[in-house]
């Protein structure tokens, strides 16, 4: 594979080390180094790659040469992520994309920035995907579903066509949504849940049928 761009990843966590994998060895991107906030940094190395300050990002590893990708997990429903996100972002950075070779993508699909689409997801015609989404593993998005920003699809999640899904959404493993279902912002859905009906915001719905629990998401 012709390695002609060069990334730069922003976090030295898991999740780092697993774009790191799929960025290498089924991506045309060359990975350069590793960047986090200057206080977190606790070792200098990382796969033999320089960790470096996001403070000093621009004078090491200039915008107009490296692409950068965001490479930290759900963490605060995906906030921590998303602010790291904005702060690359205002740098003047192209934020990249991985979609697996080894995922079915339907020619008319649309995906942001920043998105992470792991091996044996399959979506299909005409879903529409926002920015800063990760897809992990095995899932199936039905057509004409709409994903949008800062959400993370876990893996072997079932989400039938016609769907919304709210920003700021974590949908757990093994979960399943009828068509036509509406989730709002800043839910999480929990592992297993079946969703027949539309949500409310800020609220943790688990079981089959899936229902709300008591305490809402507060302080995210």
């Amino acid at each position: 594979m012709n390695k002609n761009k060069k990334l730069v990843i922003i976090g030295a966590g898991e999740t780092a080390e697993i774009a790191y994998e799929y960025f290498t060895y089924d991506s045309d991107y060359d990975v350069i180094a590793f960047s986090v906030n200057e206080k977190y940094i606790k070792n200098d190395k990382l796969f033999g790659l320089p960790i470096v300050p996001i403070e000093n990002i621009n004078k090491l590893y200039p915008e107009k040469k490296y692409d950068a990708f965001i490479a930290v997990s759900y963490t605060n429903l995906n906030k921590n992520r998303t602010k790291l996100y904005n702060q690359v972002k205002e740098k003047g950075y192209r934020l990249a994309t991985y979609v697996s070779s080894q995922a079915f993508v339907w020619r008319n699909v649309q995906i942001g920035d920043n998105c992470l689409i792991l091996e044996n997801n399959v979506i299909q015609s005409n879903v529409q995907i926002g920015n800063n989404v990760y897809l992990w593993s095995g899932n199936h998005i039905g057509h004409r579903t709409v994903i949008n920003d800062n959400c993370y699809i876990s893996s072997h999640v079932t989400i039938s066509g016609f769907c919304n899904i709210g920003s700021f959404c974590f949908i757990g493993v093994n979960s399943c949504l009828n068509d036509r279902i509406n989730i709002s912002a800043n839910c999480i859905i929990g592992s297993g849940a079946v969703v027949i009906q539309n949500t409310e915001p800020n609220k943790v719905y688990i079981g089959n049928p899936a229902t709300p629990m008591k305490k809402k998401i507060c302080n995210i």
